[in-house]
């Protein structure tokens, strides 16, 4: 089974960042400046959002970890020195500790004009950060198997990413509240399965049809097979506050797939499980983050987070050497040890009882 080719699980990782005024630590309009500039130099792997305060990043089509993360670090500097040199800075949570939403611009753009309009105040007050990381597909037929075995591993994933405690000023009792800002738009979270690629795109054809829906890029699940490219998009996570963090994920996700991919090459496929009981795990990772327990739905028993993702990591462990990610998958073992950004950004907090210093070490971690 060794001369399986890993070649076409390609990796693309997109990140969304917020733009800081320095004096006030709030979120500030970077009025497109930055998005301006860096069309300069890394063309279009800078889009603007639909708040003025965010930035938004997408590498290349990488080959592997290693060029994801040159791509990433690349990106991170870029982004950090244009917005330096315009008097702003960068950072990466999933939420913004005190911002308000009310007072955030909304970007002018056909799109974004529309999605307000439509979704009125979910849209306004959809002020989040996201990671989202593609793994490229041989066809769309074995994307929509591997989206559907892989729906189970989201909220190990995400509790691993949870990065966004705060929200306007309060600890939200939450290691991610960002998710539960998103869960105000529809077609969101963990989607149900589908028994082939045709049935996913009835699906689709039928919401354009009925204009539920302009184009599939407005279904926003946690995971989407691609509307346009053979990828399966990974979409749950709060944004990472490092690089390390955001490369360890990523590699985990794509391991996730090809793990799956080579038990299908083996005939055999890995137990599906209801929307709804993946569900209860995502709401627990949301919550609790790595300091709870999930449930192993084959046991029928709660056992804890920590625990789980180490049996995760058993389960890719063998194609990991293969795809050359072992050092990224190592990061991980860290992030279960040091805490996750959402751990960090509320043990600055309570050393500070001051969110301002929250946002400095926020800033402080972009580039670390």
């Amino acid at each position: 089974m060794s001369n399986i080719s890993y070649k076409h699980f390609t990796l693309g990782v997109e990140e969304e960042y917020m733009v800081l005024d320095p004096e006030t630590r709030e979120l500030k309009s970077h009025e497109q400046k930055i998005v301006s500039e860096g069309h300069k130099i890394i063309k279009d792997k800078v889009k603007a959002e639909m708040h003025q305060a965010v930035v938004e990043v997408g590498t290349d089509i990488c080959q592997d970890i290693d060029e994801a993360r040159h791509d990433v670090s690349i990106l991170r500097n870029t982004i950090s020195q244009i917005a330096a040199d315009l008097g702003l800075w960068v950072g990466a949570s999933g939420t913004h500790p005190f911002s308000h939403w009310e007072s955030q611009l909304i970007t002018d753009h056909v799109r974004y004009n529309q999605i307000v309009n439509e979704l009125q105040e979910a849209a306004r007050s959809n002020l989040i950060f996201g990671l989202h990381v593609h793994v490229g597909m041989e066809d769309r037929k074995m994307a929509i198997h591997i989206a559907n075995s892989a729906r189970y591993f989201l909220p190990h994933v995400y509790a691993l990413s949870t990065n966004s405690p705060f929200w306007e000023g309060r600890s939200t009792g939450y290691k991610s509240f960002r998710t539960k800002v998103f869960d105000k738009f529809p077609r969101t979270g963990i989607p149900d399965y589908f028994e082939s690629i045709e049935s996913y795109e009835n699906y689709v054809n039928l919401l354009i049809k009925t204009n539920c829906i302009d184009n599939a890029k407005k279904i926003w699940w946690d995971l989407r097979v691609h509307p346009f490219f053979n990828t399966v998009e990974f979409r749950i996570c709060d944004v990472p506050m490092t690089i390390d963090e955001t490369m360890a994920i990523a590699a985990l996700f794509q391991a996730i797939c090809v793990k799956l991919y080579k038990l299908r090459s083996q005939n055999m496929n890995f137990i599906m499980y209801h929307r709804a009981l993946i569900n209860e795990n995502k709401w627990r990772a949301g919550r609790y983050g790595i300091d709870g327990t999930l449930i192993d739905f084959g046991k029928e028993a709660e056992v804890n987070t920590r625990v789980l993702i180490y049996e995760l990591l058993d389960f890719v462990d063998d194609v990991v050497d293969k795809l050359g990610s072992r050092e990224a998958i190592n990061i991980v073992p860290r992030i279960l040890e040091k805490g996750t950004g959402a751990d960090r950004q509320l043990a600055v907090y309570n050393q500070t009882q001051n969110l301002s210093s929250v946002v400095d070490y926020i800033h402080s971690q972009f580039l670390a």
